[in-house]
């Protein structure tokens, strides 16, 4: 168990050489929700989170953006049955079989779902990014940060800010809005993230300065 002093050991020491600065909101933003489906909130799933404190955090982040006019993109899994289309990533993680065409564990939740005018980004890699039209997107419509929330923190979620990172586009990830299966693996994830490639920003923060 690492203790509090310790992070806070780390974390100056991360500082001091230089990681950790602010990025901070742009003038176009965009929210991006990564993989929110049933397969992590379904009990027997085996990607069940147990928790869906994610849920909600999305739910508030999509609704303040939509009445604050703030374009919301969304992603999903799919693969053909037996994943064909899936490489290496569909042979790694026996559990992406959940998204198999059909399957009604990759279906959206009642509770969050795109707009009819919503952009959706259908992907079989791990970042929203690989193998679909975002980036594109994003650059024909301006945008120039991409406020980020979803599942998992340590996989798709950490893939699609990485990406946006490095397409240049200001990755801000609000935690609230994001979820993992252990709670250890979730905030270590937002640690590297916020140190190296994005900005890790409380929703309330995040709220505030697209309402503004």
């Amino acid at each position: 168990m690492v203790t509090n002093a310790r992070q806070h050991e780390v974390a100056q020491d991360y500082q001091r050489a230089g990681f950790n600065r602010r990025l901070g909101m742009g003038a176009r933003p965009a929210v991006l929700i990564v993989d929110m489906c049933r397969a992590y909130f379904s009990a027997g799933s085996p990607l069940d989170l147990g928790d869906d404190a994610a849920v909600v955090g999305c739910e508030t982040l999509v609704d303040t953006a939509r009445h604050a006019g703030i374009p919301v993109l969304w992603s999903r899994v799919e693969f053909v049955p037996g994943g064909a289309d899936g490489g290496v990533f569909y042979r790694k993680v026996g559990a992406l079989s959940v998204f198999d065409r059909g399957n009604e564990l990759g279906d959206w939740l009642d509770v969050l779902r795109p707009q009819l005018d919503e952009p959706v980004f259908t992907k079989q890699g791990a970042s929203s990014f690989f193998g679909t039209g975002l980036a594109e997107h994003l650059r024909a419509e301006g945008v120039d940060t991409l406020i980020i929330g979803g599942v998992s923190t340590s996989g798709c979620v950490r893939a699609s800010a990485l990406d946006a990172c490095q397409e240049n586009f200001v990755p801000i990830v609000v935690p609230e809005a994001c979820g993992d299966r252990d709670p250890v693996i979730h905030h270590n994830s937002l640690f590297d993230l916020d140190a190296k490639y994005a900005d890790v920003e409380p929703l309330a923060s995040v709220l505030a300065a697209i309402t503004e």
